[in-house]
């Protein structure tokens, strides 16, 4: 059982103010918390249920100064998750630096991207295509949001994520830097080159309109039923598809 200091510090790190100030978040669940523990990721404390201790012993031996045993109830009451029987990691933050000149890559750019969930989502999608940089606005959900860290199934631990002033960070760059937008270029009949910038916009407004004067593309996904709009994720996926099939 736990102690009802370890449970409320443990919950207060689902808020971010707390994130802040203790510089430390939770991973939950069998899966990424295996995958935390193969990590560079600075992991503080471990809670977990007997059938996880039992099942991964060998995992978890490195670890065992660090492991407080809880009840399947305690888990899903202090994390975020519906059904968690096995275990919560508390970890420090680690500060992303912001990337320089994107050089023979591509790189995303998120705009001001309010969804936990959808930041997430894109994580694992800029995972899976093999892109290593996504650079946040400031106003773009947090990293370290329990639901971003569920949502991108352990690739926040292969993505780096950064956030600073968008458009700072644009004027610096020397590659192509493509926006989708409702008014662009078909993506359909865009030749994209080598290495850029793909730039996603707030899931309501789109790009701001100080990011989109640093744009030296437009893209549109051309529509041809009448729903009104994508899904920030979906429109993300379908252009990194869209980039990579030309590489």
């Amino acid at each position: 059982m736990l102690t009802k200091q370890t449970v409320k510090f443990t919950k207060s790190l689902q808020n971010k103010k707390f994130r802040r100030l203790y510089k430390q978040f939770i991973i939950e669940g069998e899966k990424t918390v295996l995958e935390v523990l193969d990590s560079n990721i600075s992991i503080d404390k471990l809670l977990v249920t007997e059938y996880f201790k039992n099942k991964y012993a060998t995992q978890l031996k490195p670890f065992e100064k660090l492991i407080e045993v809880a009840g399947d109830a305690e888990l899903n009451d202090i994390g975020s998750l519906q059904s968690n029987d096995s275990a919560i990691a508390v970890c420090a933050i680690k500060d992303e630096p912001i990337p320089g000149v994107i050089n023979k890559e591509w790189a995303i750019v998120l705009d001001n991207i309010n969804d936990p969930g959808n930041l997430g989502t894109i994580i694992r999608i800029a995972d899976w295509y093999g892109i290593k940089n996504i650079i946040c606005s400031e106003d773009t959900a947090d990293l370290y949001n329990p639901k971003v860290i569920n949502a991108s199934k352990g690739s926040f631990l292969r993505v780096s994520v950064s956030y600073t002033d968008l458009p700072t960070f644009l004027k610096e760059q020397k590659v192509v830097v493509y926006g989708a937008d409702l008014h662009g270029e078909n993506i359909h009949k865009t030749v994209f080159s080598h290495e850029g910038i793909l730039v996603m916009g707030n899931e309501a407004h789109g790009i701001s309109a100080e990011v989109k004067k640093l744009l030296t593309h437009s893209l549109t996904i051309p529509r041809f039923g009448v729903a009104e709009s994508l899904n920030v994720g979906i429109a993300t996926a379908i252009c990194c598809d869209r980039i990579k099939s030309q590489l």
